[in-house]
């Protein structure tokens, strides 16, 4: 499995295997329902190896990021979700609930309540999109090469 927290919430979801909450596995990524979703449709992406939250993550993590988005994606359109009804973030710390990792897919967008609308609003101060944080992995990237 690779690195782990013991006291981590999602650790021990991965470590015990609860087959009745993943809903999806590969050697990188488990995915579970979200235990209070914004929509009908609200799963989170969460890496197996244990990275505290999306500051955390370095260039190197660029493909894991891709394979996130990627798995998230594709749980929502096996949910029939139409691709302009999807969303997809993280939370930026220090507003995160689980010191894990982990991406939010959540659709459809137009169920999503007042409080959920506000919690999960894309490029806030509190939720960024996957795509400002390759920008800003791609950005460290860029910086390391010109030193």
């Amino acid at each position: 499995m690779g690195s782990s927290n013991g006291n981590c919430t999602f650790c021990v979801i991965i470590r015990e295997n609860s087959g009745n909450k993943i809903t999806f596995e590969d050697e990188h990524v488990v995915v579970f329902p979200d235990i209070k979703p914004a929509s009908s449709s609200h799963y989170l992406v969460v890496p197996k190896n244990h990275i505290l939250d999306v500051k955390q993550l370095d260039p190197s993590h660029l493909d894991l990021l891709q394979h996130m988005m990627s798995i998230g994606k594709n749980v929502l359109e096996d949910k029939q979700c139409e691709a302009s009804e999807m969303r997809f973030g993280f939370h930026w710390p220090p507003f995160r609930t689980v010191p894990h990792l982990h991406l939010h897919a959540i659709a459809p967008v137009s169920q999503m309540n007042f409080l959920s609308r506000m919690m999960f609003k894309e490029n806030s101060w509190w939720f960024v999109s996957p795509e400002y944080v390759v920008s800003r992995l791609e950005g460290m990237k860029s910086n390391v090469q010109c030193n």
